[in-house]
């Protein structure tokens, strides 16, 4: 370390995700577990990126979660529905309530839009977490305009109605997918603190409170 160089003041956090991934939802709550169990909470400043886990997705899927799950990846419908249910219960550890049998599988470019708007006002985590909590456990369609827009207005979030009319923010969505590619990240969530420190999937409190507290001993090395 250069004890003669400024300490850097923040903690950067990147976070890529989509707003239907399980695994995304479980990391959101892991992070901010540790993020309140972490002496410099207010030196971190996070920032949620875009990833879509299918950007072909249609608007409304004709089948449910356990479906769509069996056959994307040829599972027994059986198989899909339990795997469906061990996610859930890993939520209900953290005190999240889903009801996966109304989740409505769709297309999230415009949800990303809609966080990138939030987070211009400040309200982007706060944003992201109410669109995983209407996919999940409210059973919305997170891809309506109406439905994004009362969301937006609940989270405080202002302008939502035009900007989705519109084409805001289409640049921002592509470019953290782009930045995505070139960082090699092909699956979500991926956390990059600092641009150094990268834990990749819901790991825990644990892992997450670890990667803060190496990103802080690392910021200035």
């Amino acid at each position: 370390m250069c004890h003669h160089c400024p300490v850097a003041a923040i903690i950067t956090v990147d976070i890529w995700s989509d707003v239907v991934c399980p695994f995304c939802y479980l990391g959101f709550q892991q992070f901010h577990t540790a993020l309140d169990d972490f002496d410099h909470a207010n030196d971190v400043v996070v920032r949620h990126r875009a990833f879509e886990l299918d950007p072909r997705a249609p608007l409304e899927f004709a089948g449910t979660l356990d479906e769509l799950l069996a056959a994307k990846y040829s599972l027994p419908l059986e198989r899909a529905t339990e795997l469906n249910r061990r996610v859930a219960n890993s939520a209900a550890e953290l005190g999240l309530a889903w009801t996966l049998e109304h989740a409505r599988p769709t297309n999230t470019f415009d949800a990303h839009r809609l966080v990138a708007l939030a987070s211009e006002q400040g309200r982007g985590g706060p944003m992201l977490e109410r669109l995983f909590r209407a996919y999940f456990s409210d059973g919305l369609l997170v891809s309506d305009a109406t439905t994004l827009a009362q969301l937006a207005d609940e989270t405080g979030v202002e302008g939502a109605a035009s900007m989705i009319r519109g084409h805001n923010f289409e640049d921002a969505v592509r470019d953290d997918e782009i930045a995505a590619e070139q960082l090699g990240v092909t699956g979500v969530p991926a956390l990059i603190f600092n641009q150094r420190v990268h834990v990749s999937g819901a790991q825990g409190t644990a892992v997450m409170l670890s990667a803060l507290r190496d990103a802080w001993i690392q910021r200035a090395v």
